[in-house]
């Protein structure tokens, strides 16, 4: 078996990887799949996902020149959207690759998220895109986002969803779970694209991210569903 066959391996399997093997997962794939991500993107969601960001940035309702971090920061378009509204953002990924095709021109760090770089209450908001189901202990990253994000401050975390909504829910489920699949294997890596969907079975229900952002430090967390349930965007004040 050639070296990239057995990186692959990692997320191309039934079984969903956990622990240090997730985050190692994780890393390789978004690395291999950074050159051409943002056009695969663009593409199946009919550009959609645009509209999420845009929406998500909305959200933070901070003062211009506010200091905002970017998690999982990918190849810079929320931090593009931050600027865009006034920001001053910050770019930080676990992947190199994706760092490296980073075109917003933001001060940009290759960093595992779960251990920020940045002083207790250093910045004024954090935004964070499509990469909740890919961290490896959620409980650690909303402790995180409490001690860097100043009194004040606002986070608005943004991701994938399960539809209420049994018709959407069963249409999203063909299409994100058989289709994305087909659309990426042509045009990036089918592996990579057939874990996306699947990965959404780490995603714990709304109402127990909410409790666990109200317990790291964030009393007035709300959850809404993006565009029928296809997305879900989580916005709190740091108390």
């Amino acid at each position: 078996m050639q070296p990239k066959d057995r990186k692959r391996r990692k997320w191309d399997r039934q079984d969903l990887p956990k622990g240090a093997e997730k985050v190692e997962a994780v890393r390789e794939m978004f690395d291999a799949i950074a050159p051409r991500y943002d056009f695969v993107n663009r593409l199946m969601t009919f550009r959609l996902d645009v509209r999420w960001r845009k929406r998500t940035i909305r959200a933070l309702d901070l003062p211009k020149g506010s200091r905002v971090l970017d998690l999982a920061s990918g190849t810079g378009d929320l931090c593009i959207e931050l600027e865009k509204n006034g920001y001053e953002p910050i770019s930080m990924d676990l992947s190199f690759g994706m760092l490296s095709a980073d075109r917003s021109g933001a001060p940009r760090t290759q960093v595992d998220i779960l251990k920020l770089p940045i002083p207790n209450a250093g910045v004024d908001g954090i935004t964070c895109g499509f990469a909740l189901r890919n961290l490896e202990n959620l409980q650690l990253f909303f402790i995180e986002l409490a001690r860097v994000t100043r009194h004040g401050g606002r986070i608005a975390l943004l991701d994938v969803s399960v539809p209420t909504n049994r018709l959407v829910r069963f249409g999203n489920g063909i299409y994100f779970g058989k289709i994305v699949p087909i659309i990426g294997g042509l045009l990036s890596d089918r592996a990579a694209y057939k874990y996306l969907p699947r990965s959404v079975a780490y995603l714990p229900p709304p109402a127990d991210l909410i409790s666990m952002l109200k317990q790291t430090g964030f009393d007035d967390a709300t959850h809404q569903q993006l565009s029928g349930g296809l997305t879900q965007l989580i916005v709190a004040t740091r108390n």
